[in-house]
């Protein structure tokens, strides 16, 4: 993110070149000369942004038609005034963009940094952490909006020229310092997070391992594909048991599922992953399971190689984890009754055309 704002910097730089040239001119050969070397200034830019990126850059316009109409007022009344009120006008102008966009739903701020950096992405939490920059940027520069109104009528014109120019700048690199540090302290949490969760094996098609990855990159959309054991418990009728998902689970809660399920965990191989899980999830121990099917399993969240396990030694269930609500068995016909009505979750109902052809056979 903080990247991200350099390079939207960078973009609209170009915008305050004329002033910059003014106010370098003025000094020397005075305001008609400032004023002069401005307009060009600010022509060349647009003829130069026009044929290098295809655009028309209206800031740039905006900036050096503003200038030239303080500048001449300026000239004409012989006061001026009129010229050092400009760079409050802007600013004043910045800061009602940035009020906009920090307290209310239209993000100014984030749609220009969509429209000058094509290939930037913005998510949520981005969103949220730029809307807690942007209320930063307008405590201070509406601070240093106030001081240059007062500059322009009670101080002198070498004070005016540092805090409209110099001191705005000390005010962005201020501004930038603190986002950098935000951003050095946030990475740094990230960093330490990442250091304490679970790792997963990263595997191929056959499930050969070729990589790791946190269990949170393996769940946030970048498809990691990673391997997770599937237990299916079934009873001398053929009769499926299943687990009822908790209310406070973040995928599928509240809907029946297969009896276990887990991942893999990196430098453990399959089979011991499967009695963990059996264990952990529904207290089973000392079972023998037959492995009926690997498959693919993809998602908007994940993708995941399933190793599909059945069992029919179920004596040995006792439910003693808070990751399981309830658990029983379901007949065959109870389970095509309430197929597709949001009871069970869509990889056991996937799976479960595989347990009745199996059963059929």
């Amino acid at each position: 993110m903080l990247s991200q704002r350099v390079q939207l910097l960078k973009k609209l730089l170009p915008g305050f070149i004329p002033l910059f040239v003014f106010i370098a001119v003025d000094e020397i050969w005075g305001t008609k000369a400032g004023l002069m070397a401005a307009l060009a200034i600010g022509s060349v830019e647009l003829v130069w942004i026009g044929i290098r990126e295809k655009r028309f850059d209206r800031f740039v316009l905006f900036d050096t038609i503003l200038l030239l109409v303080l500048g001449g007022v300026s000239i004409v009344l012989d006061n001026d005034i009129f010229f050092k009120m400009k760079p409050a006008l802007i600013e004043l102008i910045l800061c009602a963009i940035l009020a906009v966009s920090a307290f209310s739903r239209l993000n100014i701020v984030g749609l220009m940094s969509k429209r000058y950096l094509k290939d930037m992405v913005i998510d949520d939490g981005q969103m949220n952490r730029m809307r807690a920059s942007l209320r930063l940027m307008f405590v201070i520069f509406s601070g240093h909006t106030l001081l240059v109104f007062y500059a322009a009528f009670y101080l002198s014109s070498e004070a005016w020229a540092f805090i409209s120019g110099g001191l705005f700048y000390i005010l962005f690199g201020v501004v930038f310092g603190i986002e950098f540090l935000r951003h050095r302290k946030s990475q740094s949490k990230v960093q330490i997070a990442l250091d304490e969760e679970e790792m997963l094996p990263l595997v191929n098609e056959e499930g050969q391992v070729v990589g790791k990855a946190p269990r949170s990159a393996c769940h946030n959309g970048q498809k990691l594909l990673h391997p997770v054991v599937h237990l299916h418990v079934l009873n001398r009728q053929g009769a499926i048991y299943l687990q009822k998902r908790p209310m406070n689970k973040l995928v599928q809660p509240g809907k029946w599922d297969t009896a276990v399920g887990g991942h893999v965990a990196f430098g453990e191989d399959v089979h011991l992953s499967l009695k963990r899980e059996a264990w952990e999830e529904i207290g089973l121990k000392d079972f023998s399971a037959k492995l009926a099917k690997q498959y693919v399993w993809e998602s908007a969240l994940e993708r995941e190689l399933v190793f599909v396990f059945i069992t029919h030694d179920f004596k040995g269930i006792q439910l003693h984890s808070e990751e399981v609500e309830e658990g029983r068995f379901w007949t065959r016909n109870q389970i095509v009754k309430n197929m597709g009505k949001g009871i069970f979750t869509p990889n056991f109902e996937h799976e479960c055309h595989l347990l009745f052809n199996l059963n059929d056979h």
